[in-house]
């Protein structure tokens, strides 16, 4: 099963100011430890949202939304995707992850759906167009 693990922003991480060479060694060597176990299928953190844009739907309506936006603790700073064979073992490995900021932190953990999840909605047309879509996606890579 894939897992999205996010970590979840701060004042801190929403303010820009970045981590310390220590917490980037101790991520670095714990991101090895998930390379090496075959965990690990994308790593990244994410700029403030004083960088980033909403767009809001209203039915055909699209409004953009400039940040920052305000409820810091609803906010993701960075995000991992594993492979994991379930919920426990994504469960124990956040448990080994370096807190990822001073003080107290949370990480979120949500399996990602995959293509049987959607039953018979997920027509084999549409089963076929996924396919293709991701095999073009890794070509590229």
């Amino acid at each position: 099963m894939r897992v999205m693990v996010m970590v979840k922003a701060n004042k801190d991480s929403e303010a820009g100011i970045m981590p310390k060479q220590k917490l980037l060694a101790e991520m670095g060597k714990f991101n090895e430890e998930l390379v090496k176990a075959g965990v690990l299928l994308a790593a990244e953190g994410l700029q403030p949202t004083t960088k980033g844009k909403r767009v809001r739907f209203a039915g055909a309506t699209r409004t953009v939304i400039d940040g920052p936006f305000t409820e810091t603790k609803e906010l993701i700073a960075g995000f991992w995707l594993w492979q994991v064979r379930s919920m426990e073992e994504a469960v124990e490995w956040v448990k080994r992850c370096p807190n990822p900021h001073e003080g107290e932190a949370e990480i979120e953990i949500r399996q990602v759906f995959e293509a049987e999840d959607f039953g018979s909605e997920l027509t084999p047309e549409l089963r076929k167009r996924e396919e293709r879509m991701r095999e073009q996606v890794a070509r590229k890579k």
